[in-house]
């Protein structure tokens, strides 16, 4: 089992930058691929990013393509989202993701908030 920790949400203007990060526990989160979603208010939890378990393969939403990166760094058990040029329709509490087979493992949320 997994247990994620995610961190590094707050409040930012538009066009800043944050870097959230997601700390797993356990002794398999490098067989596991993770992810990143996010839910604004009203609305349905979506994808963000994913990366593969070896982080040599990533997934984009098109919504965020060119502006986010998806990294992960097996050593320390941690996967990072680095969000660039923040617009305020990025608002929503993001939520990190482990999946391995039919597993599946959120962490609790971290709050983003871009203000226009």
């Amino acid at each position: 089992q997994v247990q994620l920790v995610d961190s590094g949400g707050g409040l930012v203007q538009a066009g800043d930058s944050l870097r959230l990060s997601c700390a797993a526990s356990g002794r398999t989160f490098s067989s596991y691929a993770m992810g990143w979603f996010r839910q604004a208010p009203g609305k349905e939890r979506d994808f963000v990013a994913a990366i593969s378990w070896s982080g040599g393969t990533t997934h984009y939403a098109d919504s965020v393509k060119g502006r986010f990166t998806i990294s992960r760094d097996n050593a320390k058990n941690t996967v990072y989202l680095q969000m660039n040029s923040l617009k305020s329709e990025d608002t929503a509490v993001y939520y990190c993701n482990a999946v391995l087979g039919f597993a599946a493992y959120w962490g609790r949320g971290t709050q983003v908030t871009v203000s226009s």
